[in-house]
């Protein structure tokens, strides 16, 4: 194995414990030099990086190494390597990464793959025109970055080239997702504006939002745009008060053509920051400029949330994203093992998407795991070997062996009531109180689209069951009957599992 190899191996290891801001700001320009004799040397491009793989993440990195090598690891040497840039670059760099510790997702993709034949078509022209509008200008002088000049800087690089459309591989459990963002991008301001997505973590939803801004760039250059995450728009709105650079903050953020801005539940709780994101969001769109954000839940789910923005979030449309199904695990697979040139059969990527089943970085990270150890050795992968190695992936998700009809079948036995009667139109209290714990618990515990929850509890709305599982949510709060209502069924779920 190549310490490239190797360090791809690493990386795709620590990406599923750490989050995507952290993986990119310390490890995006990280390099494994050598490892010899023990000792691991890694090089990175400035002071600040290297005192934080040092003290936050020396362990992690040594863990993993040796999990992959099955040999030991006495010591691990980071040192800078700035690549020939001038002093001043460097430290430029470093107070960069520095203040942007909370910034844009992983440059690895989470969600790839080389098309499907559950996509619509690729390619299509932008029909209507962003209008467009130049950042304005800070008066400021010297060598001083203000937040336009990083905005500005960032226009070409803010979005990863590898996630677009045609590299998304299409399921049941994101495919109105995915029709809602080519629409949006083939027609911004116009179709879903805002869109918002939701999901679990690693599931595509920055492939999909990053999808977008590729292609109106693509077909736009001029058009500004702005990829964000919503606590680096917390930072910069904070930096914009204290430096009483407030006025060229609100110009810059209103003046973009395209805001993209993932993790918008972070700014719940947040009573100033909501402010400046309300108007920010009025003055958008208002002026038909497309808003798109990513959230791990739907708005009316997100506490601390103000009404008027969740109000404003539901304007236009909401998608979510679940986990993928058995065929689109072993599809992604299948585009992963083409782009990194290895041969797996299908029996065996059976084996890996049946084994992991959270969330499309896990499947990704196995993948992975098993093509460096069988590299290492040099002997080709097999079935009980790919058991083996993906043994803790199998502990980790035997609640998801349940299918959604074994799980509506135990409520019903629970509650004392038929499974006929738990589909039906019936809307009797007795049977609609069973039937929203049945979608909850299929959201919870099977990570169920809305839109398949819907179908089985008898063809019902995704609407339906979205509101199900929200009223479930708040009830347990407060409801002790009912959280032990639920805590039993769960019991009775994985006891007999």
């Amino acid at each position: 194995m190549t310490t490239q190899e190797l360090w791809r191996a690493v990386l795709g290891e620590l990406e599923l414990s750490i989050s995507p801001a952290n993986f990119k700001t310390w490890f995006g320009q990280a390099q494994l030099h050598s490892f010899e004799a023990g000792s691991i040397l890694i090089s990175v491009p400035n002071g600040v990086a290297k005192t934080w793989l040092e003290t936050k993440y020396q362990k992690q990195i040594i863990l993993s190494v040796e999990r992959i090598l099955a040999q030991p690891v006495q010591k691990m040497i980071v040192r800078i390597e700035s690549a020939g840039r001038p002093a001043a670059q460097a430290a430029a760099a470093a107070i960069q990464m520095a203040s942007a510790a909370v910034t844009t997702a992983a440059s690895t993709p989470v969600s790839t793959g080389s098309g499907s034949g559950g996509s619509t078509t690729v390619g299509q022209q932008i029909s209507t025109q962003i209008p467009q509008r130049t950042f304005a200008r800070s008066e400021t002088t010297g060598t001083q970055t203000t937040v336009t000049d990083r905005i500005e800087a960032k226009n070409k690089f803010g979005l990863n080239p590898r996630y677009t459309f045609e590299s998304f591989i299409v399921g049941k459990t994101n495919e109105l997702a995915h029709a809602a963002a080519q629409a949006t991008a083939n027609r911004p301001g116009e179709v879903y504006n805002p869109l918002f997505i939701y999901g679990g973590v690693g599931l595509g939803k920055t492939h999909l939002i990053q999808a977008i801004g590729n292609r109106i760039s693509a077909n736009q250059p001029n058009v500004k745009i702005l990829y964000i995450s919503s606590e680096r728009f917390t930072n910069e709105f904070v930096s914009a008060i204290r430096s009483g650079s407030i006025k060229q903050f609100k110009e810059t953020y209103r003046n973009i053509d395209l805001l993209l801005i993932d993790d918008i539940q972070f700014i719940a709780g947040k009573t100033e920051t909501q402010e400046e994101f309300f108007h920010t969001f009025n003055e958008l769109h208002q002026a038909n400029r497309q808003i798109v954000m990513t959230s791990d839940r739907p708005p009316k789910a997100i506490p601390g949330l103000e009404d008027r923005l969740r109000s404003r979030f539901e304007w236009g449309m909401i998608a979510d994203v679940a986990s993928p199904d058995l065929e689109t695990r072993v599809a992604i697979l299948e585009s992963k093992c083409i782009e990194k040139k290895c041969n797996l059969s299908k029996e065996l990527l059976q084996v890996i998407a049946t084994l992991v089943k959270n969330n499309i970085r896990e499947l990704e990270g196995a993948l992975n795991k098993i093509l460096a150890h069988h590299q290492l050795r040099g002997e080709p992968p097999t079935v009980d070997s790919v058991k083996g190695l993906l043994s803790s992936y199998e502990e980790q998700s035997y609640k998801k062996s349940l299918t959604p009809r074994e799980l509506t079948t135990m409520v019903s036995q629970y509650f004392d009531v038929s499974i006929d009667e738990l589909l039906s139109a019936n809307r009797e209290k007795r049977l609609a109180f069973p039937r929203q714990i049945v979608m909850y618990l299929l959201r919870e515990e099977l990570k169920c689209s809305f839109p398949s929850i819907g179908q089985e509890l008898g063809g019902r709305d995704h609407t339906t069951a979205m509101h199900a599982y929200e009223k479930i949510t708040r009830e347990l709060e407060n409801d002790m009957k009912l959280k032990q209502d639920v805590a039993a069924i769960r019991q009775r779920l994985y006891t007999i599992v």
